[in-house]
């Protein structure tokens, strides 16, 4: 393990963002992990992993640690069902390929989410009526301070829509190093409810769909709709879509009769934040550097050479207009640095 100084992080966030950090260590194991914890005297850390959730706006005056820890190992096996578990440092879209390849389902509608593994609870990834929560069954983590190793079950997390413990109730006391995941190798219960996965499979003439049918079909619908990192510089959704209650929506169905929804429960509405964005004039927009992506207005995007701070005055702009035109003010799914 080598620590480096005044260390570039542009190719380790997919924002791009060429930002310092004042020092940097690859972490490859454990084993490395807790020298590194154990030598801190707490000083200030920040964790790195796949950078594709962040936003950075400033140099980092601390000790960068990137998360690089690989290897996935089947640790149980039934006739339909296998518990494997995943390094924090794999790559998310390469473990869900794996996955795939061995015939294990449930991963298939998480394909192509940028990241790494070892962030993917702490955000509860999800996308196409899918999330993590939904087969991870642990996951194992050390504490900064105390270097002793914690496991998370399902329920301990506190799994919410793009939100988890590690979000909120011991935010920055953990480093996640391995999730387990349960899994099906046969009789997959296949999630096709998305109007788009139905008509991507509709028209290649599928009508009874793979696990594999399914995940080329959103790697398609995504590709079709979100820009590469490693092209334009990105981190998806930067906004969560918003939940309203009945009245407010009500209110806003009479001036937007065509506004798109989605039935949480009797009570509350969620609408996609993209689509507020978009009927705001924003989709496309571009100011230097910096701006809101051609396709999906959702995505902010890093054409060249922006900084952290100039992509997050675009979202600035967004935010005001959106709780001036709806009185909704969106969150942020990404993390400003």
């Amino acid at each position: 393990m080598k620590i480096e100084y005044n260390k570039s992080l542009k190719k380790y966030n997919t924002f791009g963002i060429d930002v310092i950090a004042a020092e940097f260590a690859a972490i490859t194991s454990e084993s490395e992990l807790n020298t590194i914890l154990s030598k801190n005297n707490k000083n200030p850390l920040f964790i790195l992993s796949g950078g594709s959730n962040m936003l950075l706006t400033k140099n980092l005056d601390m000790l960068v640690l990137h998360i690089a820890i690989k290897g996935i190992t089947v640790t149980e096996e039934s006739d339909n069902y296998v518990s494997v578990s995943v390094n924090a440092g794999e790559n998310w879209h390469d473990f869900v390929q794996y996955c795939i390849k061995n015939n294990y389902g449930g991963l298939e509608n998480l394909s192509l989410i940028p990241g790494y593994v070892g962030s993917a609870p702490i955000q509860n990834i999800g996308a196409y009526g899918v999330e993590l929560k939904d087969t991870m069954t642990s996951c194992e983590a050390i504490h900064i301070t105390t270097r002793k190793k914690h496991i998370f079950l399902n329920k301990d997390c506190k799994f919410g829509y793009r939100n988890s413990v590690f979000k909120n109730d011991v935010k920055g006391e953990y480093i996640i190093t391995k999730v387990t995941f349960r899994l099906t190798k046969k009789e997959h219960t296949l999630n096709t409810s998305y109007g788009a996965i139905e008509n991507a499979l509709i028209d290649q003439g599928i009508t009874k769909p793979t696990i594999k049918d399914v995940s080329e079909a959103v790697i398609a619908i995504r590709k079709s709709k979100l820009p590469d990192p490693s092209q334009i510089g990105n981190s998806g959704s930067f906004f969560k879509n918003p939940v309203v209650d009945v009245n407010h929506f009500t209110r806003l169905q009479k001036t937007y009769p065509n506004i798109p929804f989605y039935k949480i429960d009797e009570e509350h509405i969620k609408i996609p934040a993209g689509w507020l964005i978009e009927q705001s004039g924003f989709k496309g927009k571009r100011w230097g550097d910096a701006g809101v992506h051609e396709k999906q207005a959702l995505v902010l995007v890093n054409y060249n050479n922006a900084s952290g701070n100039e992509i997050l005055n675009v979202s600035k702009r967004i935010l005001t207009d959106i709780k001036e035109k709806f009185d909704i003010l969106l969150e942020t799914e990404v993390n400003i640095i």
